[in-house]
């Protein structure tokens, strides 16, 4: 049995391969820069203040809030999202904060997760880049 080959369809499929397998890959994020955010706690306004360092995928940096600084810990970049951890202490007790959120141009937009009275709490944030 032998298969027909009509030019136009095979110049097209080609065209189409070589498309594909040229196709760049999803522009990775820019998270370096100064990341500002407001939360409410009881009435008051918090601010908080994440430097963030960026080289390739590793992400360094620290958070402030209030008078409390703490570097990130385990910071990724994949793509456009990021991801660390924050380690603060409380009364004697260590509280572990992980940061996850999605860079948009000067916003990032996530969710944080930490753990409360042996139950995992989740927030969202919603930080600008400072210009």
């Amino acid at each position: 049995m032998r298969l027909r080959t009509s030019a136009p369809w095979f110049a097209t499929a080609l065209g189409l391969m070589l498309v594909l397998g040229t196709a760049a890959p999803a522009l990775a994020a820019d998270a370096t820069g100064t990341w500002k955010w407001t939360t409410e706690r009881d009435g008051n306004k918090i601010e908080t203040t994440l430097k963030l360092k960026q080289d390739g995928q590793k992400l360094t940096g620290s958070v402030k809030r209030e008078d409390n600084e703490s570097d990130i810990e385990e910071g990724k970049v994949t793509g456009d999202m990021i991801s660390f951890k924050v380690t603060r202490e409380n009364n004697g007790n260590k509280i572990v904060i992980m940061f996850q959120g999605k860079v948009s141009g000067d916003t990032v937009k996530g969710d944080i997760k930490f753990e409360r009275d042996g139950n995992t709490q989740t927030r969202e944030w919603e930080a600008k880049r400072e210009k």
